[in-house]
């Protein structure tokens, strides 16, 4: 990428505004811009027919759009597909590959982005954590990786799209770019993603919630919890030793729901660990006054050392939660055969699921 060009991928309307006027154009130039790059999905500036000719000859010497290039593409056998991206390098930043999942349904489909290249939360049940921290991402890299997903599958789109940032990274602790990133995915002039279609999980990020619960437009909430006690939960979310239950039950307990709204939190079932009836007895209690449903995830498979509870144990846990007024779910991660479940996210590579694509968005 030449330094001269501007990247404009992730640029808000009112900077795309001021982009056009620092070319003397008038203003509303900028807003057709951000309406063809992310309403139209246009990844080519010759492609872009709302504006003049002379202007998307200007714009292809002077601006760029950094999209990431698809490194692998790696479809399960349920529909999955796990995308391997490689990002161009910004200038001052490290290379990185991240992953996105595309996970199509009969009415739906879902787009789970990442918002940091590898983790550092280390969390010790997610593989994803063994990468460590690479970097944060932009927002347009962030906002790029739901372009690529709804680019390369549009010929089978479904009427509505969820959103979930719950790939690489913690979302909290990379707050601006993110932020940045969800005001156009979920505005209506641009992706269009609703906010009741949109989650951002978190291991429990205490001034990041705070601070999100102030947001104008947000997304919907998901915590990680993933223990019943203080004890339990330093072992496998080391997070918690600076933002113990207490705290993070008390933010959460402050949280401004929307009316339709619930927190959401993720509870990975780890065998013989986490998964006990006292278990559920404890999480019972810890989210008694909470307006809230719980995701109970079977945890995936993974080279760590942790197993995957039975079913008769997944279903007894449920069962006391639902019984004491919590509502729960289990939720079975789609595409573990191609190592896209919760927690799987590790680039790991394996050329029996690989298939060719493209590694720009096509128009």
């Amino acid at each position: 990428m030449s330094p001269e060009r501007v990247n404009l991928l992730g640029k808000s309307v009112d900077e795309l505004r001021a982009f056009a006027q620092s070319l003397g154009e008038p203003s509303y130039r900028g807003d057709q811009l951000y309406h063809a790059l992310y309403a139209e999905h246009r990844s080519d500036f010759a492609a872009m027919t709302n504006l003049p000719g002379s202007l998307r000859e200007r714009l292809s010497s002077v601006a760029t759009l950094a999209l990431p290039r698809i490194v692998r593409a790696h479809t399960s056998s349920d529909g999955t597909v796990r995308y391997v991206l490689g990002l161009s390098q910004p200038d001052g930043e490290k290379p990185a590959t991240i992953e996105a999942v595309f996970m199509p349904e009969e009415n739906r489909q879902t787009i789970c982005i990442s918002t940091q290249a590898g983790c550092a939360v280390d969390c010790r049940f997610c593989l994803t954590a063994t990468l460590g921290l690479a970097r944060n991402l932009s927002a347009g890299e962030i906002v790029a990786q739901a372009l690529v997903a709804l680019q390369q599958n549009r010929a089978a789109l479904r009427p509505r799209t969820n959103i979930v940032l719950m790939g690489q990274g913690e979302p909290l602790l990379n707050y601006d770019p993110v932020m940045a990133a969800l005001r156009i995915l979920l505005d209506p002039n641009a992706i269009g993603i609703s906010p009741k279609h949109a989650t951002l999980s978190t291991s429990g990020i205490v001034p990041g919630i705070e601070r999100l619960a102030r947001e104008p437009v947000r997304p919907k909430l998901a915590i990680s919890l993933n223990a019943s006690s203080d004890e339990q939960r330093d072992r496998i979310m080391p997070i918690n030793r600076k933002y113990p239950l207490a705290n993070l039950l008390a933010a959460c307990a402050q949280y401004p729901l929307r009316p339709w709204e619930h927190l959401t939190f993720e509870y990975v079932l780890l065998g013989g660990f986490n998964d006990a009836p006292e278990d559920a007895r404890r999480v019972v209690k810890l989210l008694a006054n909470l307006r809230c449903k719980v995701n109970l995830i079977p945890w995936n498979p993974g080279d760590l050392p942790y197993e995957r509870p039975d079913a008769a144990r997944i279903e007894a846990f449920r069962k006391i939660l639902d019984e004491k007024g919590v509502p729960a779910f289990v939720r079975n991660s789609r595409g573990q055969d191609v190592m896209a479940a919760c927690g799987q996210l590790a680039l790991l590579e394996s050329a029996a699921h690989e298939n060719p694509a493209s590694s720009r968005i096509s128009d």
